[in-house]
């Protein structure tokens, strides 16, 4: 499965901006997507998930209330709009994809998720 993230930049306190990412190579409805992120010399932490159907979505407590994460199954694409951003969202960003187990399947461990995209950097300024 490769999986590819986009839509990263730079941008100020308060401003928006949406991370899109698609997945092939196994039928997207088999995968349930998910975010992370990754400061330098920190470990990679988990930031929202989505189900293979979209029904059902988990947040991190830091960005909930501000971050959607969504999917389109029919475009083969996951996003995650980012709103009211804040200096400590810097970071890079990753997408990845895992096996679903069923419908209620939603990972929230980044050993839970088998492909990985490579990132797309994400900064806001104060």
């Amino acid at each position: 499965v490769q999986v590819v993230e986009s839509g990263g930049g730079l941008v100020q306190t308060d401003d928006s901006l949406r991370l899109s990412c698609t997945a092939s190579g196994r039928r997207f409805t088999s995968l349930a997507m998910g975010w992370f992120r990754q400061l330098p010399g920190k470990e990679r932490e988990f930031v929202a998930s989505i189900n293979w159907n979209g029904g059902t979505t988990m947040y991190a407590d830091s960005v909930k209330g501000r971050f959607t994460i969504s999917r389109e199954n029919a475009k083969n694409m996951a996003y995650l709009q980012m709103n009211s951003l804040k200096p400590a969202d810097t970071a890079v960003y990753y997408c990845a994809s895992g096996r679903s187990y069923g419908t209620s399947w939603i990972p929230a461990s980044a050993d839970l998720f088998d492909w990985w995209g490579r990132g797309t950097q994400v900064t806001v300024s104060s």
